[in-house]
């Protein structure tokens, strides 16, 4: 009898420690803010916290960051394309970095209405050129669909939302409820560290990016985010709607990095297949962190791009 106590007990501690970890870590406060660049905006969904780089005057860029990296992954890029005349506007998506942790599901509505009152609130103007990194890719894509002139070009960095390949573990995260939200709580953390350290021996224009990425970690509210997104967001196909571009006069360039584990390598010939009007170039020997690792090689691209007339 004593052995099936303590065996509950065990299954017990099991199950509640995760969850309860989450529930542990530290809050976005005034106190995590309070070395923040930048400013904050004031938006339905909570504060979002914000950064412009660059001239006073010049043409907008709008950047828009992935699923666990906030928009310091926008460092190196801000910086040269500031260099380049660009008013560039950073920002963290909610859930990420100094912005505030809402519930709920986090799909294409969730993300659109966060970059809409945020152009508002900071009067961007209709002729932007609109920046997707991964995840952000997907809500960039969704945004140019949506708001076709107010665009002046899009440019995807290994973007999200043109299909996906995914083990056994990850559909189940995505699809089956409790079991699913247990097994983030439990495993993710983990698998975050391992992932980001793979990449602390690679250059970086962002100095100190991994530890940066790590400590994402800390705060409450990170991990549901990356969850909600996995099925929200990141659960749609945007292959339509970037098609859709062309015929509403917005040019679109993608980039990719040829040695990409994360985005699923049939992508760029999904879109060469079924978005022919979208120009597409790839990096040799970058990966998924290609915005941070190859910054120089990403500039390069967008200002060959403008020098071509093409964007």
């Amino acid at each position: 009898m004593i052995w099936l106590l303590l065996l509950g007990a065990a299954l017990l501690v099991l199950i509640i420690t995760p969850p309860l970890r989450e529930r542990l870590r530290k809050p976005v406060d005034a106190k995590a803010r309070q070395t923040a660049p930048g400013a904050f905006a004031r938006l339905s969904g909570g504060l979002t916290h914000y950064r412009w780089t660059g001239p006073l005057r010049g043409p907008v860029a709008v950047c828009v960051h992935g699923l666990t990296t906030p928009s310091f992954v926008w460092n190196g890029i801000a910086k040269g394309l500031g260099a380049m005349g660009y008013r560039v506007l950073t920002y963290d998506l909610y859930g990420r970095g100094y912005s505030d942790r809402p519930q709920g599901p986090q799909d294409r509505a969730f993300f659109l209405t966060q970059l809409e009152e945020l152009l508002q609130d900071q009067e961007a103007g209709d002729d932007v050129t609109l920046i997707g990194y991964s995840m952000g890719g997907a809500i960039a894509t969704a945004f140019a669909a949506a708001h076709p002139e107010r665009l002046r070009e899009l440019i995807l960095l290994a973007p999200a939302g043109f299909g996906r390949s995914e083990d056994r573990m990850t559909q189940i995260i995505r699809h089956v409820p409790l079991l699913g939200d247990w097994l983030m709580h439990a495993i993710y953390p983990a698998l975050h560290i391992r992932s980001t350290g793979r990449e602390r021996q690679l250059p970086s224009s962002v100095p100190g990016i991994i530890d940066l990425q790590q400590q994402e970690l800390r705060y409450r509210g990170f991990i549901p985010a990356v969850l909600a997104s996995l099925r929200g967001i990141l659960n749609e196909d945007f292959t339509e709607e970037l098609r859709s571009l062309h015929s509403k006069g917005v040019p679109a360039l993608a980039i990719w990095g040829q040695e990409d584990a994360v985005i699923p390598p049939a992508s760029a010939g999904l879109l060469a297949e079924r978005a022919r009007s979208v120009r597409q170039e790839d990096i040799p020997g970058a990966g998924h962190g290609l915005p941070y690792t190859h910054t120089e090689e990403v500039l390069e691209i967008i200002a060959a791009n403008h020098r071509r007339g093409l964007a």
